[in-house]
């Protein structure tokens, strides 16, 4: 054998053994992914799919028995199977079972504990007989049990038909008194309920009709119980207005903002969009507003100048609000000193020196302020005390800026902390001026934190009317955490009173807010509720 011919040889071998090597991975590389396709598949079920294992005709899921051995009886078991599926119609050879009712909303099991009965007034009930009577059920809440309250409106028909009477008096029965929902099983009590479940507690709506079942009241469907929460929408946004009004009527206020995930059904995903919140320091009051999601300027100034709002206004560094009202003599800012303080935290790590003499600055107003509430100071001593002890302070914190932090760079971090103080430092100078303003805006953070807990449990809203709702009642909510009121006892109040309000004038309608009504309702202030808890 020539070397040509040898090495071609031995050329064909290892190239056949190449080939031989290259079909063997091949084939388990095809195994392989046979294998995880069919993971994949598996895990994408668990994920997507129904978790039904009810026997899905055409899917090649082998039956349970064979054709033979229902034989002639077939149709017979075909109905069973159909019956044991939840009365869902189906159509089988030869033969069409009836239909069978759904499942309804299971209240009647529910005991009667109050019975209204209302009779005719102005009417002398001498000269007529009782003929019947007529009951309407509405379901109500109390912690741990729900019943019904039954209203029963007797009839009573002429004893002397032959008596004169005027027209439609023949037959008369009492007046229906207005429900919130009409024509409804929900009542006052049971609609404030999933109002606090939803956002005092922040229970989904399926995590309550869960509750509701365990409670006695089964099949409620989560589109009934979004029915009945928009009707209570309805009935509580003249209060949420009322409210909004009020809030403006002050001459200080925090504003703040934060986010809240809303589903954008065109991209079918949550957009991250943005909620506001105006307090009056002094009164107590707080209102959530939304306008389609937008953090812009023009928001908070729509509203002040809507409702002519003029006094201070503290909120945090954004910029919008300096955007919105500038050198705005009726809107004066006073910003936060807790967000500057932030800023030279960031910057410890860099200059620590620079960084703790303006923290102990920060640390020495505070000081000041606590002296203030030791003393039991007034306003206008607190002022006073400030123009005393603090002015120098906040003084020489801005020499100090303008001689020494200018040496450092803009894009340092230490800069950065330098160029948001020095920005903000001649807004944050004017709580000097009057002794009512806070040295910071934690008011109105611990405002926005029922949001931030809530979100984490319902996860986000459905839509941008959705978000407006849930401003009206978080205002309420707020408020009457402010004022000490209990939420429940407030909500079952005003929802079975806010159907005789709808042509109410604003005034009537301020009496109805939290911080008025427990006037008139001091059994209902959560000193009460402390006290019976003991």
């Amino acid at each position: 054998m020539t070397p040509l011919e040898q090495t071609l040889t031995t050329t064909v071998e290892t190239l056949t053994k190449l080939v031989e090597t290259q079909s063997r991975q091949i084939e388990e590389q095809s195994s392989e992914i046979k294998r995880l396709t069919a993971q994949i598949a598996w895990l994408n079920r668990q994920l997507f799919g129904r978790k039904s294992e009810r026997f899905i005709p055409g899917s090649g899921q082998p039956g349970l028995f064979s054709e033979e051995d229902f034989g002639e009886n077939k149709p017979e078991a075909q109905e069973t199977a159909n019956n044991a599926e939840g009365g869902v119609e189906v159509e089988v050879k030869g033969h069409r079972r009836k239909p069978t009712s759904r499942k309804r909303e299971s209240w009647a099991n529910l005991p009667v504990l109050i019975v209204d009965t209302i009779e005719p007034k102005d009417i002398d009930l001498s000269r007529y007989r009782k003929i019947g009577e007529e009951t309407t059920h509405v379901v109500e809440f109390q912690p741990g049990m729900m019943f019904r309250r039954a209203i029963v409106r007797p009839k009573f028909g002429l004893k002397d038909p032959t008596e004169p009477v005027e027209r439609g008096k023949g037959v008369i029965i009492g007046p229906m008194p207005l429900l919130p929902v009409a024509k409804g099983i929900a009542g006052p009590t049971l609609l404030a309920e999933v109002v606090l479940q939803k956002y005092e507690y922040h229970m989904p709506f399926y995590r309550q009709i869960k509750q509701l079942a365990h409670l006695g009241m089964e099949g409620i469907k989560e589109a009934t119980m979004t029915g009945w929460f928009r009707r209570t929408m309805e009935l509580l946004r003249p209060l949420y207005e009322a409210l909004k009004a009020e809030v403006m009527a002050s001459d200080y206020i925090q504003a703040d903002e934060t986010t809240v995930p809303v589903i954008n059904n065109e991209r079918h995903q949550a957009d991250k969009e943005y909620l506001w919140m105006a307090r009056s320091v002094m009164e107590g009051l707080v209102v959530f507003f939304y306008d389609k999601g937008s953090r812009a300027a023009k928001v908070i100034k729509n509203l002040t100048d809507r409702h002519g709002f003029k006094g201070y206004l503290q909120c945090d560094g954004y910029s919008a609000y300096t955007a919105a009202y500038g050198p705005c003599a009726d809107v004066r800012l006073v910003h936060c000193m807790v967000h500057i303080s932030r800023e030279w935290d960031k910057a410890m790590g860099q200059d620590p020196k620079a960084v703790s003499w303006v923290k102990a600055k920060i640390r020495e107003l505070y000081h000041i302020e606590h002296e203030c509430d030791m003393q039991g100071m007034s306003f206008d001593q607190r002022r006073e005390h400030r123009q005393l002890k603090a002015r120098p302070v906040m003084d020489e914190v801005k020499e100090w800026i303008e001689t020494k932090g200018i040496q450092y760079s803009p894009e340092s971090l230490v800069g950065r902390a330098v160029t948001y103080t020095y920005n903000r430092w001649p807004n944050m100078m004017r709580y000097l001026e009057d002794g009512r303003i806070r040295l910071d805006n934690n008011l109105a953070e611990n405002e926005i934190r029922p949001i931030t807990l809530g979100r984490k449990n319902y996860l986000f809203c459905g839509n941008h009317k959705a978000a407006e709702d849930m401003c009206v009642v978080q205002s309420l909510l707020a408020t009457c955490r402010n004022h000490d009121v209990n939420p429940r006892a407030y909500l079952n109040d005003v929802i079975a009173n806010m159907p005789y309000y709808e042509k109410a004038s604003s005034l009537e309608l301020a009496l109805l807010l939290p911080h008025r009504w427990i006037k008139d309702h001091p059994e209902a202030g959560m000193n009460k509720v402390r006290e019976m808890a003991k």
